[in-house]
């Protein structure tokens, strides 16, 4: 939804930058919620026991060539983060990885868009999760992608070396072993 930078934003919603107006990034509920959880306590655990860098969650925006984003999960590498540390607001690079995870309401033009924007702007990795068909694609450029079922295994020696992660963990029933 496309908000006229002249009315004031609702505190309680998150808003993206897109061609300079503000759009409300809806919020996917429960399932949607749940795999991004799942897969950045994974990042998170990982990254901080080999000191890698930083993870980030849907609330952090990057400044994405001349829009503000705000992926569901990010990661930015520790030789890219500032002597003095994280930014107090926006961070003004492009993160190395931007995970994004398909809403029920997710235009597939908008979603392939913010995908293409992303890399445009330097990101090496989009991982695009369908919490639908429990997939997960890899963006290594417009033209070249990997997509995951969950009867595969995700590995990540570019960017997180050695980072291991079951696709079919991330859309596990948390109430079920």
């Amino acid at each position: 939804m496309v908000v006229s930078t002249e009315v004031a934003p609702n505190p309680d919603k998150e808003y993206e930058v897109v061609d300079g107006q503000l759009e409300e990034k809806v919020m996917g509920g429960a399932r949607h919620g749940g795999v991004g959880m799942r897969l950045a306590a994974r990042i998170a655990m990982y990254v901080e026991a080999n000191r890698l860098g930083g993870v980030y969650g849907p609330d952090t925006t990057f400044r994405i060539g001349r829009n503000d984003r705000l992926p569901d999960v990010s990661f930015v590498s520790a030789d890219r983060i500032p002597p003095e540390g994280e930014p107090e607001g926006i961070w003004e690079i492009a993160p190395d990885l931007a995970v994004e995870i398909i809403s029920p309401n997710d235009l597939y033009e908008k979603v392939t868009s913010k995908v293409l924007e992303y890399l445009a702007a330097g990101v090496q990795q989009v991982w695009l999760i369908s919490p639908e068909h429990r997939t997960l694609t890899i963006y290594f450029s417009p033209t070249q992608t990997q997509i995951l079922t969950e009867a595969d295994e995700l590995v990540c020696e570019d960017l997180l070396p050695g980072f291991r992660c079951l696709i079919r963990d991330l859309f596990r029933n948390p109430g079920k072993s």
